[in-house]
């Protein structure tokens, strides 16, 4: 009896345990499938539109919905006109370059942090916590106003418990909050050191007396007056000048040419509109590695990129020559630094602008029309279609509706001016006795004289 019964709790057991085998397993399940009531759901559906939009420019969606698949979250988010109308112009369109994708990741996630706080919570919470940045926010409670405030940082909450959802809460906040790594990295890229092409530096001089090094001057504290006067801290003449700093080509390059042309490259493909360009540039062509080897040399570029729809116009017999889309592109690249703003200024001031191209001799000619650029010569015309679609201080691309052609030359057949009719009188002729009569008589002989 006793060997039936445990040759029968035996096979239950094994029973049991492969079917336990056969179930799936019961865990909580991170594969980025939430449901309509989660608080990311409320986040792209609530009135912080400016904040949704970052978020999903910054292709985050799949991280925060990990985040929620493990634990419930807090998002502070800033109100719509903190974003659109108080924020620095120049700083969010350094989040929005397509470079910046970190430093933009950055920012949002210090906007969150990784476990639920309730405002009731608040006053029992008021120490740093680590956001999903891995930076820290301080939470803290303005005892002296009237009413109760709360802060995060050292923003305001104007909205606690704005929207309550059982995976997180959103608190509205009065401005956005801009970490220590961002702000750095802005001020980086703003700084006016990161865009010299090349650091003059001069030359040594030797104390005759001594033979060494002079020790350079002490630098003068802001706000002291001048060391000289503003007559003789002027430029010096030709012959007073001093000798150039070292120009582009030196042994040390100060920019990532590559990098910043991938840049503006991936910035066409993701505007839209320019898939053809982007294509002569890369693939058909050379000149992407052209263009980088120039900017890491110091050198500055603007193109003037036809849209795509400018480009499918061109024929068959345009672009069968050897050479065609190099010539076609060389034509589009102006070696300098021009904004729409620049240019518009310029052909507003003198009317005509001609633009040195790297198709040499060709120019580029520029002149206002309807309220904006015009480029080129009659039929073979484009506009100014889309302003300053990349810039970054040392390639500016600006699109237009047409692809350019340099103006053909037809020889002038200068007309010799005819030369003056002289009438010629004709002289009488004498005979020859008459010649011989006037030797012999001279000139007291009538006829002869």
């Amino acid at each position: 009896m006793d060997s039936s019964y445990s040759f029968s709790t035996l096979l239950l057991l094994l029973l049991a345990a492969s079917i336990a085998t056969a179930l799936p397993e019961n865990k909580p399940t991170t594969s980025g499938q939430i449901n309509s009531n989660s608080v990311l759901v409320a986040l792209l559906d609530s009135h912080y539109t400016e904040l949704a939009e970052l978020v999903e420019k910054a292709l985050l969606l799949q991280t925060l919905e990990e985040a929620v698949g493990r634990h419930n979250i807090t998002i502070f988010a800033p109100r719509n006109d903190a974003l659109e109308r108080n924020l620095d112009p120049l700083f969010k369109s350094f989040l929005l370059e397509p470079r910046n994708l970190k430093s933009l990741q950055s920012l949002l996630m210090f906007h969150i942090l990784p476990r639920r706080i309730t405002s009731p919570q608040w006053p029992s919470l008021s120490h740093h916590h680590r956001t999903l940045s891995n930076d820290h926010v301080h939470l803290a409670v303005d005892a002296s106003a009237p009413s109760l405030r709360l802060k995060v940082d050292s923003a305001e909450i104007v909205r606690p418990d704005d929207v309550v959802r059982p995976d997180g809460i959103i608190h509205g906040i009065e401005r956005l909050l801009i970490p220590r790594s961002v702000q750095e990295d802005f001020n980086r890229r703003r700084s006016l050191r990161s865009i010299s092409a090349v650091l003059p530096e001069g030359a040594p001089e030797v104390d005759p007396r001594t033979h060494r090094l002079k020790k350079p001057a002490p630098p003068v504290p802001a706000g002291a007056p001048p060391v000289l006067p503003v007559y003789d801290a002027m430029s010096p003449g030709p012959s007073l000048a001093p000798a150039p700093a070292p120009g582009p080509g030196g042994p040390r390059h100060h920019f990532n040419g590559e990098a910043q042309v991938k840049d503006f490259i991936h910035t066409l493909l993701h505007y839209g509109g320019y898939n053809e360009m982007a294509d002569i540039l890369v693939n058909l062509t050379s000149l992407a590695t052209e263009m980088g080897r120039l900017v890491s040399e110091g050198y500055v570029l603007t193109v003037l990129a036809p849209n795509d729809e400018a480009m499918a116009k061109l024929t068959t017999d345009q672009l069968s020559e050897p050479g065609a889309p190099e010539q076609i592109v060389y034509y589009h690249i102006i070696p300098e630094y021009q904004t729409e703003e620049s240019m518009y200024n310029a052909v507003r001031r003198f009317g005509k602008v001609k633009y040195d191209s790297l198709r040499f001799p060709h120019k580029v000619l520029a002149q206002e029309a309807d309220g904006s650029v015009k480029f080129g010569h009659g039929e073979g015309s484009a506009y100014l279609f889309d302003p300053d679609i990349y810039t970054d201080g040392r390639i500016s691309v600006q699109g237009i509706d047409g692809v350019l052609f340099p103006m053909k030359e037809t020889p002038t057949t200068e007309m010799k001016p005819a030369a003056p009719v002289v009438k010629k009188v004709a002289k009488s002729r004498r005979g020859k006795l008459m010649e011989v009569a006037c030797r012999m008589m001279g000139s007291r002989f009538i006829p002869c004289q």
